[in-house]
């Protein structure tokens, strides 16, 4: 056997069986602080594929970044196979304001494919897509609700997209959602190039959550198992099938006021199952928020404080096959109305 080579990126060369992490250049502060796109690789002393696992595109989302600490020090990754291409902070203008966009209010979400001289978020997308992206053969791209919302662990897919949902059902997230692709995404711009990404959504914005925190981590191990880049041992197996969810809606508060909530994101309700009320603040009307379908709790808000007309709960419509979950049938249970990405619930 040929002995495996070694790995190049932003002119370094890491060997096989090290790990390294690369700087690669992207701009300077106005104070002139240098700003970079660190990359931490870990290439494996065996062939196999190459990945990437990338946190804070959107910089208040933190809890990827401590899914990513976490990862990189799991023991299981002594005996990878192929590349681990690891970025804990995309957005470092975001994660240093804990802000959700760059220093001019872009999203760089919506920044791709990018351009070597275009904006600062085109920029850096150009720079992430090139020396990053499009050197994988696939990639789980992890995020968290906007702020003052927290989200169910969830796997975002592309319906018609068979890797991505191999992958999802590798993963073992509690909820597979369909999400359609965005212009200017990340997800997008990979699949329009060959480079299926999977989208793990969890938790909330500035906030640490220990189940999502715990499940991204194991679901990120699962899928490289299943990749073949790592050994089984060790590397548990969900304890269930996802739920696969064909639609959502956001359920949205009736009244202005102070908000009760009397159900958490994981609950399955039924039709007129009381989810909240909302009180004026001398307590003389309330008005309450019922459940008008069937579903799954996959997000809520946290403020108790709402306006009439915010979003409260967002509820996904189950499959009716929901128990027997094979990937050949998921494409069917997942084709229907698209769920709703972060910035258009407001």
């Amino acid at each position: 056997m040929a002995p495996r080579g070694v790995f190049e990126i932003g002119g370094c060369v890491i060997a096989p069986g090290t790990v390294e992490t690369v700087h690669l250049p992207v701009s300077t502060l106005p104070d002139h602080t240098p700003v970079n796109l660190s990359v931490q690789v870990h290439h494996g002393k065996r062939p196999g594929p190459t990945m990437f696992v990338s946190a804070a595109v959107h910089g208040d989302e933190v809890i990827g970044v401590e899914i990513l600490r976490r990862l990189l020090r799991a023991p299981q990754l002594a005996a990878l196979r192929g590349t681990l291409l690891a970025i804990p902070i995309v957005n470092s203008f975001g994660f240093l304001s804990r802000s959700r966009y760059l220093p001019d209010r872009r999203d760089l979400n919506r920044c791709f494919p990018g351009h070597p001289s275009g904006s600062l978020g085109a920029r850096l997308a150009d720079i992430f897509l090139q020396e990053v992206v499009l050197r994988c053969a696939f990639g789980i791209d992890l995020h968290s609700a906007a702020i003052h919302r927290t989200n169910l662990p969830q796997i975002r897919v592309s319906a018609k997209d068979p890797d991505t949902r191999e992958m999802a059902m590798a993963f073992g997230a509690p909820v597979v959602l369909t999400s359609p692709l965005r212009e200017g995404s990340l997800r997008a711009e990979a699949a329009a190039r060959g480079t299926p990404v999977l989208l793990y959504e969890a938790g909330e914005g500035l906030r640490f959550d220990e189940l999502a925190v715990r499940a991204g981590v194991a679901g990120i191990l699962r899928v490289m198992r299943a990749k073949g880049m790592l050994p089984a041992k060790g590397i548990a197996r969900p304890k269930a099938p996802p739920h696969l969810c064909q639609s959502s809606q956001w359920l949205r508060a009736p009244a202005g006021g102070l908000l009760r909530t009397f159900r958490a994101e994981g609950e399955i309700v039924e039709t007129g199952d009381l989810l909240a009320t909302v009180s004026d603040p001398f307590g003389g009307v309330e008005t309450d928020l019922m459940a008008p379908s069937p579903g799954i709790l996959i997000g809520r808000a946290i403020l108790p404080v709402v306006n009439e007309g915010d979003a409260i709960f967002h509820l996904a419509r189950l499959s009716p096959s929901a128990t027997g979950s094979a990937v050949d049938t998921i494409v069917a249970q997942l084709e229907a109305d698209p769920l709703f990405d972060e910035d258009e619930i407001i």
